[in-house]
Protein backbone atom coordinates (compact mmCIF):
# COMPACT_ATOMS: atom_id res chain seq x y z
CA UNK A 1 0.00 0.00 0.00
CA UNK A 2 0.83 3.75 -0.31
CA UNK A 3 0.85 6.52 -2.95
CA UNK A 4 1.45 6.34 -6.33
CA UNK A 5 4.56 8.96 -6.96
CA UNK A 6 4.70 9.90 -10.49
CA UNK A 7 5.02 8.72 -13.77
CA UNK A 8 7.99 6.75 -15.54
CA UNK A 9 10.76 8.60 -17.62
CA UNK A 10 10.99 7.36 -21.72
CA UNK A 11 13.38 9.30 -24.00
CA UNK A 12 11.20 12.00 -25.81
CA UNK A 13 13.70 13.42 -28.25
CA UNK A 14 16.66 15.86 -27.54
CA UNK A 15 17.28 17.97 -24.67
CA UNK A 16 20.90 19.84 -24.67
CA UNK A 17 22.26 22.20 -22.43
CA UNK A 18 24.71 24.50 -23.69
CA UNK A 19 26.34 28.20 -23.30
CA UNK A 20 26.16 29.21 -20.00
CA UNK A 21 27.46 32.83 -19.63
CA UNK A 22 26.91 34.42 -16.51
CA UNK A 23 25.68 38.11 -15.98
CA UNK A 24 25.17 38.05 -12.39
CA UNK A 25 24.91 36.24 -9.02
CA UNK A 26 23.25 33.00 -8.57
CA UNK A 27 20.42 33.43 -6.18
CA UNK A 28 18.92 35.41 -3.19
CA UNK A 29 19.78 34.06 0.20
CA UNK A 30 17.61 34.21 3.39
CA UNK A 31 16.11 37.45 4.45
CA UNK A 32 15.38 38.97 1.58
CA UNK A 33 12.18 38.76 -0.91
CA UNK A 34 13.42 40.69 -3.62
CA UNK A 35 13.59 39.48 -6.50
CA UNK A 36 17.16 40.69 -8.59
CA UNK A 37 16.28 40.89 -12.50
CA UNK A 38 19.63 40.86 -12.67
CA UNK A 39 20.81 37.80 -11.27
CA UNK A 40 20.45 35.23 -13.87
CA UNK A 41 22.68 32.78 -16.35
CA UNK A 42 21.58 32.75 -20.15
CA UNK A 43 21.32 29.30 -21.06
CA UNK A 44 20.71 27.61 -24.10
CA UNK A 45 18.53 24.79 -24.75
CA UNK A 46 17.40 22.22 -27.88
CA UNK A 47 13.62 21.34 -26.79
CA UNK A 48 11.39 18.51 -29.03
CA UNK A 49 7.98 19.61 -28.82
CA UNK A 50 4.72 17.78 -28.73
CA UNK A 51 4.24 17.95 -32.38
CA UNK A 52 8.01 16.34 -32.58
CA UNK A 53 9.50 19.39 -33.98
CA UNK A 54 12.66 20.54 -32.04
CA UNK A 55 13.02 24.46 -30.84
CA UNK A 56 16.27 25.83 -29.91
CA UNK A 57 15.72 28.10 -27.09
CA UNK A 58 17.63 30.98 -25.41
CA UNK A 59 16.67 31.51 -21.90
CA UNK A 60 17.76 33.59 -18.54
CA UNK A 61 17.85 31.01 -15.79
CA UNK A 62 17.86 32.06 -11.97
CA UNK A 63 19.72 30.00 -9.72
CA UNK A 64 17.71 28.78 -6.53
CA UNK A 65 16.19 31.27 -4.49
CA UNK A 66 14.74 30.91 -0.95
CA UNK A 67 11.12 32.28 -1.12
CA UNK A 68 10.95 32.95 2.63
CA UNK A 69 12.56 34.91 5.12
CA UNK A 70 12.63 31.86 7.70
CA UNK A 71 13.13 29.02 6.23
CA UNK A 72 13.67 25.64 8.07
CA UNK A 73 15.10 23.99 5.13
CA UNK A 74 16.71 25.48 2.19
CA UNK A 75 17.69 22.58 0.04
CA UNK A 76 13.76 22.49 -0.32
CA UNK A 77 12.03 26.02 0.12
CA UNK A 78 14.06 27.29 -2.50
CA UNK A 79 12.61 27.83 -5.91
CA UNK A 80 14.34 28.40 -9.73
CA UNK A 81 12.92 30.53 -12.39
CA UNK A 82 13.19 30.09 -16.48
CA UNK A 83 12.37 33.09 -18.96
CA UNK A 84 12.91 32.75 -22.99
CA UNK A 85 14.44 35.28 -24.67
CA UNK A 86 15.06 34.10 -28.08
CA UNK A 87 12.99 31.18 -29.92
CA UNK A 88 14.68 29.80 -33.51
CA UNK A 89 16.91 32.94 -33.75
CA UNK A 90 13.76 34.98 -32.91
CA UNK A 91 13.25 37.56 -30.06
CA UNK A 92 10.98 36.94 -27.43
CA UNK A 93 9.62 39.47 -25.03
CA UNK A 94 7.81 37.51 -21.97
CA UNK A 95 7.44 40.13 -20.06
CA UNK A 96 3.07 39.88 -19.89
CA UNK A 97 3.67 36.10 -20.71
CA UNK A 98 1.77 33.44 -18.38
CA UNK A 99 3.75 31.77 -15.52
CA UNK A 100 3.91 28.29 -15.69
CA UNK A 101 4.37 26.97 -12.17
CA UNK A 102 5.71 23.74 -12.28
CA UNK A 103 5.72 21.71 -8.77
CA UNK A 104 7.84 18.36 -8.83
CA UNK A 105 6.29 16.47 -5.96
CA UNK A 106 5.19 12.75 -6.09
CA UNK A 107 4.00 11.05 -3.54
CA UNK A 108 4.03 13.86 -0.95
CA UNK A 109 8.10 12.98 -0.94
CA UNK A 110 10.29 16.17 -0.75
CA UNK A 111 10.65 18.30 -3.79
CA UNK A 112 13.82 20.19 -4.82
CA UNK A 113 16.05 22.63 -7.25
CA UNK A 114 18.98 22.70 -5.25
CA UNK A 115 21.14 20.82 -7.92
CA UNK A 116 19.16 22.74 -10.89
CA UNK A 117 21.39 24.00 -13.24
CA UNK A 118 18.52 24.75 -15.53
CA UNK A 119 14.65 24.13 -16.62
CA UNK A 120 13.35 21.23 -15.45
CA UNK A 121 15.76 19.41 -13.29
CA UNK A 122 13.82 19.64 -10.37
CA UNK A 123 14.06 16.74 -8.87
CA UNK A 124 11.38 14.17 -6.32
CA UNK A 125 13.03 12.86 -3.53
CA UNK A 126 12.20 9.84 -2.52
CA UNK A 127 13.52 9.81 1.16
CA UNK A 128 14.90 12.15 3.57
CA UNK A 129 16.98 12.87 6.16
CA UNK A 130 18.24 15.06 9.07
CA UNK A 131 19.84 18.33 8.38
CA UNK A 132 23.84 18.63 8.79
CA UNK A 133 24.87 19.37 12.55
CA UNK A 134 24.48 23.28 13.14
CA UNK A 135 22.70 23.72 9.76
CA UNK A 136 18.93 24.02 9.01
CA UNK A 137 19.00 22.76 5.64
CA UNK A 138 17.58 18.99 5.55
CA UNK A 139 20.08 17.35 3.28
CA UNK A 140 17.99 13.93 1.68
CA UNK A 141 19.68 10.73 2.22
CA UNK A 142 19.52 9.62 -1.22
CA UNK A 143 17.93 10.64 -4.48
CA UNK A 144 15.98 8.57 -6.65
CA UNK A 145 17.49 7.62 -10.25
CA UNK A 146 15.80 8.15 -13.02
CA UNK A 147 14.38 6.33 -16.05
CA UNK A 148 12.81 4.24 -13.29
CA UNK A 149 9.19 2.49 -13.90
CA UNK A 150 6.31 5.10 -13.50
CA UNK A 151 5.85 5.59 -9.57
CA UNK A 152 9.38 5.21 -8.97
CA UNK A 153 11.19 8.19 -11.35
CA UNK A 154 12.33 11.40 -9.47
CA UNK A 155 10.60 13.57 -11.54
CA UNK A 156 6.95 14.45 -11.50
CA UNK A 157 6.42 16.74 -14.28
CA UNK A 158 8.65 13.92 -16.57
CA UNK A 159 5.48 12.49 -17.41
CA UNK A 160 4.77 10.05 -20.35
CA UNK A 161 2.91 10.05 -23.35
CA UNK A 162 0.77 7.34 -25.28
CA UNK A 163 4.28 5.68 -26.60
CA UNK A 164 5.89 5.60 -23.75
CA UNK A 165 7.50 9.13 -24.26
CA UNK A 166 9.00 11.64 -21.87
CA UNK A 167 6.54 14.49 -21.04
CA UNK A 168 8.20 17.89 -19.36
CA UNK A 169 6.08 20.61 -18.93
CA UNK A 170 8.54 23.10 -17.44
CA UNK A 171 10.42 22.42 -21.01
CA UNK A 172 7.75 22.35 -23.77
CA UNK A 173 6.14 25.67 -21.79
CA UNK A 174 9.45 27.36 -22.09
CA UNK A 175 9.62 26.49 -25.77
CA UNK A 176 6.18 28.20 -25.75
CA UNK A 177 7.43 31.52 -24.38
CA UNK A 178 5.95 31.36 -21.17
CA UNK A 179 7.80 31.90 -17.94
CA UNK A 180 8.48 28.83 -15.95
CA UNK A 181 8.74 28.43 -11.71
CA UNK A 182 9.74 25.36 -10.45
CA UNK A 183 9.69 25.64 -6.71
CA UNK A 184 10.95 22.97 -4.27
CA UNK A 185 9.10 21.84 -1.15
CA UNK A 186 9.42 19.60 2.22
CA UNK A 187 8.07 16.74 2.44
CA UNK A 188 6.75 13.71 4.25
CA UNK A 189 9.98 11.87 5.00
CA UNK A 190 11.58 14.85 6.07
CA UNK A 191 13.42 14.73 9.95
CA UNK A 192 15.57 17.34 11.42
CA UNK A 193 18.65 15.94 14.13
CA UNK A 194 16.09 14.95 17.05
CA UNK A 195 14.22 13.02 14.61
CA UNK A 196 10.67 15.07 14.26
CA UNK A 197 9.27 14.97 10.97
CA UNK A 198 9.01 18.92 9.61
CA UNK A 199 8.11 18.25 6.15
CA UNK A 200 4.85 16.38 6.90
CA UNK A 201 0.95 18.16 6.61
CA UNK A 202 0.28 21.03 5.75
CA UNK A 203 4.01 21.70 4.49
CA UNK A 204 4.17 21.11 1.06
CA UNK A 205 1.05 23.18 0.59
CA UNK A 206 2.23 26.04 2.54
CA UNK A 207 5.63 26.15 1.37
CA UNK A 208 3.85 25.89 -2.52
CA UNK A 209 1.91 29.02 -1.08
CA UNK A 210 4.96 30.91 -0.20
CA UNK A 211 6.23 30.86 -3.33
CA UNK A 212 3.43 31.72 -5.26
CA UNK A 213 3.18 34.39 -2.53
CA UNK A 214 6.80 35.49 -3.80
CA UNK A 215 6.43 35.57 -7.22
CA UNK A 216 3.42 38.06 -6.81
CA UNK A 217 5.50 40.21 -4.12
CA UNK A 218 7.91 40.58 -7.23
CA UNK A 219 5.35 41.43 -9.63
CA UNK A 220 7.27 44.30 -11.91
CA UNK A 221 10.61 42.53 -10.97
CA UNK A 222 9.81 38.80 -12.33
CA UNK A 223 9.20 38.13 -15.88
CA UNK A 224 5.62 37.17 -16.56
CA UNK A 225 2.38 38.06 -15.61
CA UNK A 226 1.63 37.60 -11.95
CA UNK A 227 -1.76 37.63 -12.37
CA UNK A 228 -1.84 34.48 -14.99
CA UNK A 229 0.19 31.87 -12.68
CA UNK A 230 -0.88 28.18 -14.05
CA UNK A 231 -0.05 25.53 -11.58
CA UNK A 232 1.12 21.95 -12.98
CA UNK A 233 1.27 18.82 -10.91
CA UNK A 234 1.14 14.97 -11.12
CA UNK A 235 0.11 12.23 -8.39
CA UNK A 236 0.02 13.77 -4.98
CA UNK A 237 1.64 17.01 -7.22
CA UNK A 238 -1.42 17.34 -9.26
CA UNK A 239 -3.47 16.76 -5.55
CA UNK A 240 -1.25 19.97 -4.45
CA UNK A 241 -1.92 21.83 -7.61
CA UNK A 242 -5.43 21.25 -7.13
CA UNK A 243 -5.49 22.37 -3.57
CA UNK A 244 -3.13 25.86 -4.19
CA UNK A 245 -6.17 26.33 -7.41
CA UNK A 246 -8.92 26.01 -4.23
CA UNK A 247 -7.56 28.03 -1.32
CA UNK A 248 -6.20 30.74 -3.11
CA UNK A 249 -5.83 32.96 0.30
CA UNK A 250 -7.76 31.08 2.45
CA UNK A 251 -7.19 32.43 6.07
CA UNK A 252 -7.05 28.88 7.48
CA UNK A 253 -2.84 28.58 6.10
CA UNK A 254 -2.56 32.24 7.91
CA UNK A 255 -0.27 30.87 11.15
CA UNK A 256 1.79 28.60 8.95
CA UNK A 257 2.45 31.25 6.23
CA UNK A 258 3.49 33.69 8.77
CA UNK A 259 5.67 31.02 10.31
CA UNK A 260 7.99 30.63 7.63
CA UNK A 261 8.49 34.56 6.39
CA UNK A 262 6.15 34.13 3.60
CA UNK A 263 5.51 37.40 1.69
CA UNK A 264 2.45 40.15 2.11
CA UNK A 265 0.99 38.90 -1.13
CA UNK A 266 -2.05 37.32 -2.49
CA UNK A 267 -1.23 33.50 -2.71
CA UNK A 268 -3.87 33.20 -5.39
CA UNK A 269 -3.55 31.35 -8.77
CA UNK A 270 -5.48 31.90 -12.46
CA UNK A 271 -5.14 27.77 -13.30
CA UNK A 272 -4.69 24.82 -11.85
CA UNK A 273 -3.59 21.75 -13.92
CA UNK A 274 -3.91 18.49 -11.87
CA UNK A 275 -3.01 14.87 -13.78
CA UNK A 276 -3.97 11.90 -11.87
CA UNK A 277 -4.77 13.86 -8.27
CA UNK A 278 -4.59 11.83 -5.54
CA UNK A 279 -6.74 13.90 -3.01
CA UNK A 280 -9.65 13.87 -0.61
CA UNK A 281 -7.81 11.69 1.55
CA UNK A 282 -9.91 10.91 4.22
CA UNK A 283 -12.70 10.02 1.69
CA UNK A 284 -10.14 7.77 -0.71
CA UNK A 285 -10.31 4.49 0.21
CA UNK A 286 -14.03 4.55 -0.18
CA UNK A 287 -13.50 5.73 -3.62
CA UNK A 288 -11.25 3.14 -4.54
CA UNK A 289 -13.21 0.19 -3.25
CA UNK A 290 -16.06 1.48 -5.28
CA UNK A 291 -13.92 0.99 -8.39
CA UNK A 292 -11.52 -1.23 -7.71
CA UNK A 293 -12.68 -3.41 -4.59
CA UNK A 294 -13.52 -6.72 -6.90
CA UNK A 295 -10.19 -6.70 -8.09
CA UNK A 296 -7.52 -9.08 -7.61
CA UNK A 297 -4.24 -6.84 -6.38
CA UNK A 298 -0.85 -6.58 -8.26
CA UNK A 299 1.06 -8.21 -5.54
CA UNK A 300 -0.66 -11.13 -4.12
CA UNK A 301 -2.92 -11.95 -7.42
CA UNK A 302 -5.86 -12.20 -4.91
CA UNK A 303 -8.96 -10.13 -3.99
CA UNK A 304 -8.88 -7.93 -0.79
CA UNK A 305 -10.89 -8.82 2.41
CA UNK A 306 -14.14 -8.29 0.91
CA UNK A 307 -15.89 -7.06 4.38
CA UNK A 308 -13.07 -4.16 4.48
CA UNK A 309 -14.04 -3.09 1.07
CA UNK A 310 -18.26 -3.36 1.64
CA UNK A 311 -17.43 -1.08 4.20
CA UNK A 312 -15.68 1.21 2.57
CA UNK A 313 -17.83 1.17 -0.26
CA UNK A 314 -20.54 1.61 2.37
CA UNK A 315 -18.72 4.72 3.67
CA UNK A 316 -18.37 6.15 0.13
CA UNK A 317 -21.89 5.83 -0.89
CA UNK A 318 -22.55 8.26 2.10
CA UNK A 319 -20.47 10.46 1.70
CA UNK A 320 -21.03 10.97 -2.19
CA UNK A 321 -24.51 11.33 -1.04
CA UNK A 322 -23.79 14.14 1.34
CA UNK A 323 -21.82 16.18 -1.62
CA UNK A 324 -24.46 16.56 -3.31
CA UNK A 325 -23.04 16.80 -6.95
CA UNK A 326 -24.30 16.92 -10.41
CA UNK A 327 -22.95 15.22 -13.15
CA UNK A 328 -21.49 17.14 -16.20
CA UNK A 329 -23.53 17.14 -19.35
CA UNK A 330 -26.58 17.41 -17.78
CA UNK A 331 -26.38 13.79 -16.05
CA UNK A 332 -27.82 14.84 -12.64
CA UNK A 333 -27.27 14.63 -9.32
CA UNK A 334 -24.57 12.01 -8.54
CA UNK A 335 -25.11 8.73 -6.00
CA UNK A 336 -23.27 5.47 -5.55
CA UNK A 337 -25.94 3.69 -7.65
CA UNK A 338 -25.30 5.60 -10.39
CA UNK A 339 -21.60 6.96 -10.79
CA UNK A 340 -20.81 4.01 -12.20
CA UNK A 341 -23.37 4.87 -15.15
CA UNK A 342 -21.69 8.42 -14.84
CA UNK A 343 -18.11 7.29 -15.39
CA UNK A 344 -18.87 5.48 -18.39
CA UNK A 345 -21.05 7.43 -20.47
CA UNK A 346 -19.06 11.14 -19.54
CA UNK A 347 -15.12 9.85 -19.11
CA UNK A 348 -14.57 6.14 -20.09
CA UNK A 349 -16.88 5.48 -23.78
CA UNK A 350 -15.77 8.89 -24.88
CA UNK A 351 -12.03 7.99 -23.85
CA UNK A 352 -12.12 4.84 -25.59
CA UNK A 353 -13.72 6.31 -28.88
CA UNK A 354 -11.13 9.06 -29.06
CA UNK A 355 -8.22 6.31 -28.84
CA UNK A 356 -10.24 3.88 -31.07
CA UNK A 357 -11.17 6.46 -33.99
CA UNK A 358 -7.24 7.67 -33.77
CA UNK A 359 -6.19 4.46 -34.51
CA UNK A 360 -5.81 2.80 -38.49
CA UNK A 361 -8.71 0.97 -39.97
CA UNK A 362 -6.15 -2.24 -39.84
CA UNK A 363 -5.06 -0.92 -36.74
CA UNK A 364 -8.60 -0.35 -34.86
CA UNK A 365 -9.96 -3.79 -35.91
CA UNK A 366 -6.94 -5.58 -34.34
CA UNK A 367 -7.40 -3.59 -31.69
CA UNK A 368 -10.89 -4.41 -31.41
CA UNK A 369 -10.55 -8.30 -32.17
CA UNK A 370 -8.35 -8.48 -28.80
CA UNK A 371 -10.80 -6.98 -27.08
CA UNK A 372 -14.11 -8.20 -27.73
CA UNK A 373 -15.91 -6.42 -25.06
CA UNK A 374 -16.09 -3.14 -26.92
CA UNK A 375 -18.84 -2.41 -28.90
CA UNK A 376 -17.78 -0.04 -32.07
CA UNK A 377 -20.38 1.05 -33.85
CA UNK A 378 -21.07 4.31 -35.59
CA UNK A 379 -17.96 5.50 -34.87
CA UNK A 380 -18.58 5.54 -30.73
CA UNK A 381 -17.50 2.92 -28.20
CA UNK A 382 -19.41 1.32 -26.27
CA UNK A 383 -19.30 -1.54 -23.11
CA UNK A 384 -20.27 -2.49 -19.50
CA UNK A 385 -18.63 -1.23 -16.09
CA UNK A 386 -18.13 -4.86 -15.29
CA UNK A 387 -16.14 -5.22 -18.40
CA UNK A 388 -14.33 -2.07 -18.24
CA UNK A 389 -12.87 -3.30 -14.64
CA UNK A 390 -12.47 -6.66 -15.69
CA UNK A 391 -10.43 -4.87 -18.82
CA UNK A 392 -8.25 -2.99 -16.06
CA UNK A 393 -7.00 -5.94 -14.46
CA UNK A 394 -5.38 -5.63 -11.42
CA UNK A 395 -5.67 -3.24 -8.48
CA UNK A 396 -2.40 -1.72 -7.44
CA UNK A 397 -2.79 -1.32 -3.75
CA UNK A 398 -4.53 -3.44 -1.00
CA UNK A 399 -7.47 -2.39 1.44
CA UNK A 400 -7.47 0.10 2.69
CA UNK A 401 -5.33 1.77 0.06
CA UNK A 402 -4.25 4.90 2.10
CA UNK A 403 -5.47 5.00 5.60
CA UNK A 404 -3.20 1.17 6.03
CA UNK A 405 -4.62 -0.86 9.32
CA UNK A 406 -0.99 -1.52 9.78
CA UNK A 407 0.13 2.61 9.21
CA UNK A 408 2.08 1.79 6.27
CA UNK A 409 0.41 3.08 3.67
CA UNK A 410 2.73 6.77 2.48
CA UNK A 411 -0.14 8.56 3.36
CA UNK A 412 -0.34 7.49 7.02
CA UNK A 413 3.35 9.19 7.50
CA UNK A 414 1.73 12.43 5.85
CA UNK A 415 -0.17 12.65 8.81
CA UNK A 416 2.74 12.24 10.72
CA UNK A 417 3.73 14.65 13.41
CA UNK A 418 6.39 15.30 15.70
CA UNK A 419 8.60 11.97 16.31
CA UNK A 420 5.56 10.10 15.06
CA UNK A 421 5.97 9.02 11.29
CA UNK A 422 2.66 7.82 10.79
CA UNK A 423 -0.59 8.41 12.15
CA UNK A 424 -4.44 7.11 11.36
CA UNK A 425 -6.48 9.72 9.94
CA UNK A 426 -10.24 8.07 9.11
CA UNK A 427 -11.97 6.93 12.23
CA UNK A 428 -12.43 3.20 9.64
CA UNK A 429 -8.89 3.24 9.67
CA UNK A 430 -8.07 4.03 13.66
CA UNK A 431 -11.29 1.68 14.48
CA UNK A 432 -9.34 -1.25 12.97
CA UNK A 433 -5.92 -0.55 13.45
CA UNK A 434 -3.74 -3.90 13.97
CA UNK A 435 -0.50 -1.83 15.37
CA UNK A 436 -1.69 -1.75 18.52
CA UNK A 437 -2.51 1.75 19.28
CA UNK A 438 -5.76 1.15 21.42
CA UNK A 439 -7.03 4.96 20.58
CA UNK A 440 -10.18 5.51 20.60
CA UNK A 441 -10.31 8.92 18.66
CA UNK A 442 -8.34 10.56 15.72
CA UNK A 443 -5.66 13.05 17.59
CA UNK A 444 -7.08 16.22 18.00
CA UNK A 445 -5.37 18.19 15.31
CA UNK A 446 -6.18 15.82 12.55
CA UNK A 447 -9.58 17.73 11.43
CA UNK A 448 -7.37 20.55 10.93
CA UNK A 449 -4.78 18.74 8.75
CA UNK A 450 -7.73 16.97 6.52
CA UNK A 451 -8.95 20.89 5.97
CA UNK A 452 -5.87 21.95 5.14
CA UNK A 453 -4.73 19.74 2.64
CA UNK A 454 -8.08 18.40 0.65
CA UNK A 455 -9.05 21.04 -2.32
CA UNK A 456 -12.89 19.57 -1.65
CA UNK A 457 -13.35 21.23 1.63
CA UNK A 458 -12.26 24.78 0.21
CA UNK A 459 -14.49 24.14 -3.27
CA UNK A 460 -17.31 23.34 -0.54
CA UNK A 461 -17.42 26.68 0.68
CA UNK A 462 -17.17 28.49 -2.40
CA UNK A 463 -13.38 29.74 -1.58
CA UNK A 464 -13.53 33.39 -3.31
CA UNK A 465 -10.09 33.10 -4.26
CA UNK A 466 -9.87 29.92 -5.68
CA UNK A 467 -8.68 29.93 -9.83
CA UNK A 468 -11.77 29.90 -12.24
CA UNK A 469 -9.55 27.73 -14.91
CA UNK A 470 -8.89 23.30 -14.23
CA UNK A 471 -7.12 20.83 -16.42
CA UNK A 472 -7.76 17.39 -15.07
CA UNK A 473 -6.68 14.47 -16.16
CA UNK A 474 -6.34 10.68 -15.07
CA UNK A 475 -5.87 7.51 -17.31
CA UNK A 476 -8.46 4.95 -17.42
CA UNK A 477 -5.89 2.07 -16.13
CA UNK A 478 -4.53 4.08 -13.06
CA UNK A 479 -5.04 1.92 -10.08
CA UNK A 480 -2.55 4.17 -7.86
CA UNK A 481 -6.82 6.12 -7.64
CA UNK A 482 -9.80 6.07 -8.34
CA UNK A 483 -11.40 8.21 -11.70
CA UNK A 484 -14.07 9.18 -8.71
CA UNK A 485 -11.66 11.42 -7.11
CA UNK A 486 -11.05 13.57 -10.86
CA UNK A 487 -14.48 12.83 -11.62
CA UNK A 488 -16.23 14.53 -7.85
CA UNK A 489 -13.55 17.73 -8.56
CA UNK A 490 -14.85 18.18 -11.49
CA UNK A 491 -17.88 18.03 -10.67
CA UNK A 492 -17.30 20.41 -7.69
CA UNK A 493 -15.81 22.81 -9.88
CA UNK A 494 -18.45 22.65 -12.90
CA UNK A 495 -21.01 23.22 -10.47
CA UNK A 496 -19.52 26.67 -9.90
CA UNK A 497 -19.26 27.79 -12.80
CA UNK A 498 -15.74 27.44 -13.48
CA UNK A 499 -14.28 26.86 -16.67
CA UNK A 500 -13.36 22.88 -16.50
CA UNK A 501 -11.33 21.14 -19.11
CA UNK A 502 -11.85 17.80 -17.55
CA UNK A 503 -11.17 13.90 -19.74
CA UNK A 504 -9.78 10.40 -19.07
CA UNK A 505 -6.87 8.78 -21.40
CA UNK A 506 -7.51 5.67 -22.48
CA UNK A 507 -5.62 2.46 -21.33
CA UNK A 508 -3.13 4.95 -19.99
CA UNK A 509 -2.01 4.15 -16.46
CA UNK A 510 -0.34 6.86 -13.84
CA UNK A 511 0.96 9.77 -15.09
CA UNK A 512 0.26 10.18 -18.43
CA UNK A 513 -0.29 12.82 -20.74
CA UNK A 514 -1.02 12.24 -24.07
CA UNK A 515 -1.81 15.61 -25.14
CA UNK A 516 0.47 17.80 -24.02
CA UNK A 517 0.27 20.08 -26.76
CA UNK A 518 -3.17 20.53 -26.49
CA UNK A 519 -2.52 21.54 -23.03
CA UNK A 520 0.40 24.16 -24.16
CA UNK A 521 -2.42 25.68 -26.54
CA UNK A 522 -5.14 25.61 -23.13
CA UNK A 523 -2.83 27.98 -21.51
CA UNK A 524 -2.64 30.10 -24.01
CA UNK A 525 -6.65 30.58 -24.76
CA UNK A 526 -7.66 31.02 -21.26
CA UNK A 527 -4.64 33.36 -20.36
CA UNK A 528 -5.30 35.24 -23.32
CA UNK A 529 -1.73 35.17 -24.28
CA UNK A 530 -0.24 36.02 -27.84
CA UNK A 531 3.43 35.74 -28.89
Amino acid sequence: MGIGATAGVAAVGGIALSAQASTGTSASGPGTLTFDPEAYTKKTITITTADGSEKDVVYHFWAPITYVTSPVDTDHQTLVVSVPVEIDGKAVDASNAPIVFANEVGGYFPATVKDATGVGQATMEMSGGAPPAGGASGAPSGLPSTGASPGDDGSANDMTDAAGGRVSLPQLALAAGFVVVEPGCRGRTLTDSAGNYYGTAPAAIVDLKAAVRYIRFNKGRIPGNTERIVSTGTSAGGALSALLGASGDSRIYDKYLKAAGAADASDAIFASADWCPITDLEHADGAYEYCWGTSVTQTTGKGVDQTVSKDLRTLFAEHQAALKLRGLNGFGALTARNYDQYLLTTYLQPAATTYLASLSDSARTTYLAKNTFITWKGGRATFTWDDYVTHVGARKKDAPAFDAFDLSAGENNEFGKDTTEARHFTAYGLEHDTTGLGAKRLDSDIPEKLNLMNPMYHIGRENPGRARHWWLRVGTNDTDSSPVIVANLAAALHGLGDDVNSLMYWDQGHGSNTDPGDFIAWISKVSGHRK
